[in-house]
């Protein structure tokens, strides 16, 4: 009986954490091959994107981009490690759909972050956390 309870609590365990975790990111083909605006090598978008992220990402995903921001801690979902060579492997068109779109428990800055060229910014910051 007791395997029994034990195998039912550790169904439950999985099921829960796989709802938890966002659906895949599907990120359409415009966004994977679209190119940035601004230049995002140019210092002064590097720290307008600094800026932006400390405002609106660093709760989350830490000031160094390593997902040990305290509200990071609180979530369901990995926040990820932008240090990390997959997530460096994203083209700056995915990394831009993603910050604007969200997905999961990772909120979509549409709104939050209305100019495109200040989203742009956030990934001209997040390639510098290589």
């Amino acid at each position: 009986m007791k395997q029994i309870i034990l195998m039912f609590a550790v169904v439950l365990l999985v099921a829960g954490a796989a709802g938890a975790q966002s659906k895949a990111w599907e990120v359409p083909a415009k966004y994977k091959t679209m190119k940035a605006p601004v230049n995002l090598k140019d210092a002064s978008v590097i720290a307008d994107g600094k800026e932006a992220w400390a405002k609106q990402c660093k709760a989350c995903h830490g000031t160094m981009g390593l997902g040990d921001g305290p509200k990071g801690a609180m979530l369901k979902t990995d926040p990820g490690n932008f240090k990390d060579a997959k997530f460096q492997a994203q083209t700056d068109g995915e990394l831009y759909y993603k910050t604007t779109f969200g997905n999961g428990e990772m909120p979509a800055y549409e709104k939050k972050v209305p100019s495109e060229n200040d989203r742009w910014a956030l990934v001209a910051y997040m390639r510098t956390m290589k």
